[in-house]
């Protein structure tokens, strides 16, 4: 064969025909080879006493590639006796049947009279003539009976896919297609992007290396390299690092059901498990490969987010260095404030916008606010800076003083209150705790992360060694691989909740040692200035956001539907604990403990993942979670209403039964006015949002549960914030510059964020190749698809909103605590 390769062309046809003809001539009583001729059609007749054995001979130019395709067909829907065709190659056999079965779900079958397979290309040699190349396709049956076929046998002329150029073909479950394709000298990666017009049949995209046997048949399309199931679109990311020879084959797999995709069985098969059925499916698809990102983009990129963000540490220093400049000038004028740390204490305005003439929040309150005073000289005694923890002071010290217990009865219940009567316990102990909040959010970080990082390098791990796809729900339009990552552009994008966490620290931190400062320098008079300063929520809120970003990012390895909690289970806490902040500021000592608010959010997570498994389609769970909701809306306005003072019992429906009561008492029976209005309107407007809540999720049970819970927190948490925000101007309190800032710079950069959170790029509540329908190109750099700008924008939302709740109080440092009031 060598020698005849090496000849001229006349006698390389010669040698191809004594080739056929000795062929011929070996062959024994099974049937007379005949030389067989490409796109010619060859009918005949098999049984089990005849045979036939078709011999194809051609010649290929050196560093050619050349593929063959055979098609086969039969009338015969005989199961018992099928055709069996056998095509030998140099280096391989490959065989099949006719009718070719396939088998679905429950074991039902589904046949093929009519197939075509495309025969594994040789490997192209460095021989400098051509070479010859021969096939045999034999045709046989065991029927004892004639069974008639047809045989056409054709070269394929646009095997090898172009880059940059779209081709068109058809593929159904017997006639597989897959093509060559050649890495060009100056691209690393390339996308091979699929599209379809219908959505079904299902199909499946595989990317295999150049080694024979091909694996194209629905059974075995899985046992080899990188594949993905399709409805409409597909896309899959290759790099030439995994392919030593810089080329693949492309392989279009028609499954025979599209049970995989998310379709349901055709009627007319539906129940019927023992027939076998003959559907005709095909699918029209467009292949085409484009060139992927350059190294240099993931430069461009990385910078791009490290020096974004780093833009606010820039921005957070000019700040600070404008604020010590006016501090600098004030304490050479002689007049700063209490909080600035040295100067005289200027004197607070009176608040009685929102108060009835005759009875300001200041006329009732004078007797109570002395007393306050009295019942805070415990800290008057401190030594300075005597606000450190101490081993021996425990959370039972809390309200140490008997004539607290006895007293806080009747304060709590006045129909106006101020600060200082919500501020009366010693300072020390409220704020070791409120420093547990943030000993326990770095323990549960801890033991959650952990576990949350070893389980996603076990997901990318298996995604990488199976090839499977369809584990994880990617925006493959937009997937960036780098080293073992399959998407690194989305694990990037949360670098900034990390480092606008920790700037959130650091400023956090700042003011935690000016205030401990201040105290150490001033008078012990000026402890009944302004709101208390008790920085450790605050801290549990950097420390959540930075946790936000990193279980994201882990979260992003390989999103799907068993580690979605890790996505969400920080926002949970983020909400409830900007609520809980919202709250202490002018309620520091009636607030939760950190062990009932994180005990709390652990119930939030629970029902949460309760809400993916059974919530899609069970009713009894929706009706037992609305139950949930509304009644702790109710218990929690009632314990909000009455500060805390409105006792449970013995029995837990004895408050309950209670708040009937004193609703039918005040509201029905007397028909008075709610002693507490202010309060009383905002927890009606809670209680009709929440059930509002509880009712749409009921009647329209969502199939994304983690974001309807989310949607419940984020709604609450802006209520109140607008009515906490509402109450201060009306109580005549101003708006700083900076916080005013931070408002504005909340709203827009809030609104902008969730435009992008909206676009919906991928669900791991619907099949993969569902999901895939929802893929879209990179919208940023090249890199970045919208998911990306959403954390980006996310980041610096949080970040704002943070910023509002440590600086929205600012106005108040020079005001008395018994001229602040509590709403």
């Amino acid at each position: 064969m060598a020698g005849a390769a090496a000849a001229p062309a006349p006698a390389t046809g010669a040698l191809l025909c004594a080739l056929l003809w000795a062929v011929a001539a070996a062959v024994g009583s099974g049937g007379s080879p005949a030389p067989g001729a490409f796109g010619r059609v060859y009918r005949g007749v098999v049984n089990v006493s005849a045979e036939r054995v078709y011999a194809f001979a051609y010649s290929r130019e050196p560093g050619q590639v050349d593929a063959v395709r055979v098609y086969v067909n039969s009338s015969s829907e005989n199961l018992q006796y099928p055709v069996l065709f056998v095509v030998r190659q140099q280096k391989g056999v490959l065989s099949w049947q006719v009718p070719l079965i396939f088998r679905g779900l429950y074991q039902r079958t589904y046949n093929y009279q009519e197939v075509s397979r495309t025969l594994c290309p040789s490997e192209p040699t460095p021989e400098t003539g051509p070479s010859d190349q021969i096939i045999f396709v034999d045709v046989a049956s065991m029927a004892p009976f004639n069974i008639a076929y047809e045989l056409l046998v054709t070269r394929l002329e646009n095997f090898q896919l172009e880059t940059n150029k779209a081709f068109n073909f058809t593929a159904s479950p017997s006639q597989p297609q897959y093509f060559l394709y050649k890495f060009p000298q100056d691209v690393d990666s390339v996308i091979i992007k699929v599209v379809s017009d219908v959505v079904y049949p299902c199909s499946v995209v595989s990317v295999q290396d150049i080694v024979c046997p091909v694996y194209d048949l629905d059974h075995n399309v899985e046992f080899n390299g990188v594949y993905q199931s399709m409805t409409k679109q597909a896309a899959i990311t290759v790099q030439r690092k995994d392919f030593p020879g810089d080329q693949f084959f492309v392989v279009f797999v028609i499954k025979p059901e599209d049970y995989a995709c998310g379709g349901s069985v055709p009627s007319s098969v539906h129940g019927n498990v023992n027939r076998t059925w003959n559907l005709q499916r095909t699918k029209n698809l467009q292949v085409t490969i484009v060139p992927s990102i350059k190294k240099s983009v993931y430069v461009q990129a990385m910078f791009f987010s490290f020096l974004g963000f780093l833009s606010f540490y820039l921005g957070s220093v000019v700040v600070a260095f404008v604020h010590y400049i006016r501090v600098r000038r004030k304490a050479s004028a002689g007049r700063l404030s209490p909080e600035d740390g040295s100067g005289i204490m200027t004197s607070s305005h009176p608040i009685t916008a929102s108060t009835p003439e005759g009875s300001s929040y200041g006329a009732i309150d004078e007797s109570s606010s002395s007393g306050g005073h009295q019942l805070s000289s415990p800290d008057r005694g401190l030594p300075a800076g005597s606000d450190t923890d101490s081993s021996v002071e425990e959370e039972s010290d809390f309200d140490t003083m008997p004539e607290i217990e006895s007293d806080k009865n009747v304060i709590r219940t006045k129909v106006f209150l101020y600060l200082s009567d919500l501020s009366r316990k010693d300072r020390r102990i409220v704020s070791k705790k409120y420093k547990i909040y943030f000993w326990n959010i770095i323990t549960i970080a801890v033991f959650y992360a952990l576990p949350v990082i070893q389980l996603v390098i076990t997901y990318q791990t298996v995604v990488n060694v199976t090839g499977n796809q369809d584990i994880c729900y990617y925006n493959f339009l937009c997937a960036h691989p780098l080293g073992v990552l399959s998407a690194f552009n989305n694990i990037l994008s949360n670098v900034g909740h990390m480092l606008l966490g920790f700037l959130f620290l650091l400023i956090v931190l700042r003011r935690d040692i000016l205030h401990r400062r201040a105290m150490e320098m001033k008078d012990v008079y000026t402890l009944d200035y302004g709101i208390p300063k008790h920085f450790g929520l605050f801290y549990a809120m950097g420390i959540a956001l930075m946790m936000e970003g990193v279980l994201s990012a882990c979260y992003h390895v390989c999103p799907n539907y068993s580690n979605f909690q890790f996505d969400t289970s920080f926002m949970y806490m983020i909400a409830g604990l900007c609520m809980l902040k919202l709250y202490q500021t002018r309620h520091p000592d009636i607030n939760a403990s950190a062990y009932s608010a994180y005990a709390s959010f652990a119930v939030v997570i629970c029902l949460a993942v309760l809400g993916v498994v059974f919530g899609k389609n069970d009713m009894w769970f929706w009706v037992i979670f609305s139950m949930i909701h509304v009644v702790a809306s109710l218990a929690l306005s009632t314990q909000i209403y009455y500060m805390g003072r409105f006792k449970i019992g013995k029995c837990h429906l004895g408050m309950f039964r209670r708040a009937a009561m004193v609703l039918y008492t005040d509201c029905i029976q007397q028909c008075s006015r709610p002693m507490y209005m202010d309060r009383m309107v905002l927890l009606i407007v809670g209680n009709l949002v929440n059930w509002s809540f509880a009712i749409f999720g009921l009647v329209y049970r969502p199939r994304d549960f983690a974001s309807y819970i989310l949607g419940i927190f984020i709604c609450n948490l802006l209520l109140y914030l607008a009515f906490y925000i509402i109450m201060k101007l009306r109580s005549s309190e101003k708006l700083l510059p900076i916080p005013l800032f931070c408002i504005v710079a909340t709203a827009v950069v809030w609104a902008s964020a969730l435009y992008f959170f909206f676009q919906t790029l991928s669900s791991w509540e619907e099949t993969p190749a569902e999901s895939r329908e929802k893929n879209r190109p990179c919208i940023l750099l090249g890199f970045f698809d919208d998911h990306d700008v959403w954390h980006f924008l996310s980041a610096a939302a949080l970040f704002f909103s943070f910023l509002v709740l440590l600086t929205l109080d600012d106005d108040l440092d020079t005001v008395r605590r018994d001229k602040i009031p509590v709403f």
